[in-house]
């Protein structure tokens, strides 16, 4: 009898067991349901809290960001405001260049004609460098006509192009010592008539050599006259003939230098030192080069960067340092 109860017993408590474990699992996934659903109202809470702060911090309507305006075209401007401009910008450029000067060495017309003709597609320090030798050799037209062209285009190899230059070089002096005396003629229709010589070399020559004034038209000066809208011209000519028009003749030499001295220094071909330009107050093209100060000024060339001029021989009146001699002559 005690045994059959104790058997019941044991049966009872096993039922027991097996109800409370069935009844874990079938509660077990109400419960993860349960929390589930916690975390997601959880989650919803929270981003309805975000988006209420959103709200509250941006306008209700979302409005894009309107495109920056485009510039204006600049007000076209009368011939006469151009001619006060342009008149404007060379008198202050005759204050930042009191010294300007053609950068090539030289103590006579003779050697400013030679050394014009060699600065072609080189640097006026180049040629400066080059040329003592060669006037110690043939200092004069008469030397020079009778020189052998290959020591002729040995002492100008630096200067590139030598044998173009070398047969330049013996053809005008040749003219110049039997049309012209040994003499370089002070007129531009004569000049012009001389082997390798141009407009642009015969005014350099009679506007420093002769006092005769002359628009020097190279790189740098049709470079600069086009970017300060002096002039749309390309040919070196048509540029010379529109800016004779704007300026005094009296003015022709020295604006060249002016012009010419900027556009080594300071308004380079391709990044221009704008923020350290001193007529950039005048210049419709201020903003093509560096604008921060302080980059600009590490742009800068020549005297106004700290550095030596292009001339070894330089006038009493420049701020810089005379140009190191070619080395190994």
């Amino acid at each position: 009898m005690k045994k059959a109860a104790a058997e019941t017993t044991a049966k009872k408590s096993a039922a027991k067991k097996s109800a409370a474990k069935t009844t874990a699992k079938k509660a077990a996934p109400k419960t993860t349901a349960a929390k589930k659903t916690t975390a997601k109202a959880a989650t919803a809470t929270t981003a309805k809290r975000a988006a209420a702060k959103k709200t509250a911090a941006e306008p209700l309507e979302t409005t894009p960001a309107p495109a920056p305006a485009p510039k204006r075209p600049a007000k076209a401007e009368s011939r006469a405001a151009m001619v006060r401009r342009a008149r404007r910008m060379n008198r202050e450029l005759a204050e930042v260049y009191p010294y300007a000067h053609p950068e090539l060495d030289f103590r006579n017309s003779f050697e400013l004609l030679v050394a014009t003709v060699l600065s072609a597609q080189t640097t006026d320090l180049r040629v400066n460098q080059t040329t003592p030798a060669l006037f110690a050799a043939y200092p004069t037209p008469e030397d020079m006509a009778a020189a052998d062209p290959e020591r002729l285009e040995e002492l100008i190899r630096p200067t590139g192009f030598f044998r173009a230059k070398a047969k330049s070089l013996l053809g005008l002096s040749t003219a110049l010592r039997d049309r012209f005396d040994g003499e370089v003629p002070g007129r531009l229709e004569d000049l012009v008539t001389l082997p390798g010589v141009g407009r642009k070399t015969a005014n350099v020559v009679l506007g420093n050599a002769f006092g005769v004034p002359g628009i020097t038209v190279d790189t740098h000066f049709g470079r600069l006259v086009r970017r300060f809208r002096w002039t749309e011209q390309q040919d070196p000519e048509k540029v010379e003939a529109e800016i004779a028009e704007i300026f005094p003749k009296s003015e022709w030499t020295m604006l060249s230098h002016r012009v010419v001295f900027h556009g080594r220094r300071v308004c380079h071909s391709r990044k221009p030192a704008c923020g350290a330009c001193p007529i950039a107050h005048d210049c419709p093209s201020y903003g093509e080069g560096e604008l921060d100060p302080e980059k600009a000024k590490k742009l800068l060339k020549y005297e106004m960067g700290g550095q030596p001029g292009q001339r070894l021989r330089p006038p009493a009146d420049y701020p810089g340092q005379p140009a190191p001699p070619l080395a190994g002559r």
